[in-house]
């Protein structure tokens, strides 16, 4: 696209533009296999002015990521009806068949983003990936924010929530091979055998 057909856009709004093609780049050709160049040319600007906003590669893969989390955390606490903060409490009123199944209702709506998700923990397996802690401590999280759940399994809460991560990976990969499967009916199933 030409200098002269560049749309003008507000720094909180480019920066947002920038984060949204980031995040659909990543999600089909993984971190290594996208550029700045290619981020740029989809926004239509110079990769000098992706810079601009980011600093560097390295540092839009890590706002990509926190503008997801911050999205599914909003998203996560509207559908358990609790406000945002008390996603990080012990949740004794929220079982953990509850809690997963609104991650997995979450998750069904948006598959490009499991996608995206599902890549770049593959490729952060790497220490030297960019986003390797980010991946370690975001699963550690997780495994807390369903051992704080409510349970009736006869496991300490953290192995449960390791078993529940485990069961929702794996069946969220599945799904991305194959879409005729009914993400949240086939969760549904999982769940009332293995979790109840």
């Amino acid at each position: 696209m030409s200098v002269a057909r560049r749309q003008r856009l507000r720094g909180a709004e480019r920066k947002a533009q920038i984060i949204d093609v980031a995040t659909d780049l990543i999600g089909e050709r993984g971190y290594w296999g996208i550029s700045i160049q290619d981020i740029a040319t989809r926004c239509a600007i110079t990769d000098s002015a992706v810079l601009h906003h980011f600093g560097s590669k390295e540092s839009l893969l890590l706002a990509v990521l926190e503008s997801r989390d911050e999205r599914d955390r909003r998203a996560l606490a509207d559908l358990l009806g609790l406000a945002r903060s008390e996603l990080y409490d012990r949740l004794p009123n929220v079982s953990l068949i509850d809690f997963c199944d609104a991650l997995v209702q979450r998750n069904a709506s948006q598959p490009a983003i499991v996608a995206l998700y599902a890549v770049l923990d593959a490729e952060a397996l790497n220490p030297d990936h960019p986003a390797h802690q980010y991946f370690q401590e975001r699963e550690r999280l997780v495994i807390e924010s369903f051992a704080r759940t409510a349970s009736d399994l006869p496991l300490e809460p953290l192995m449960r929530g390791r078993l529940a991560l485990s069961l929702m990976d794996g069946l969220q990969l599945r799904w991305l091979r194959d879409r005729s499967i009914d993400l949240l009916a086939q969760w549904r199933l999982l769940a009332k055998t293995l979790l109840r």
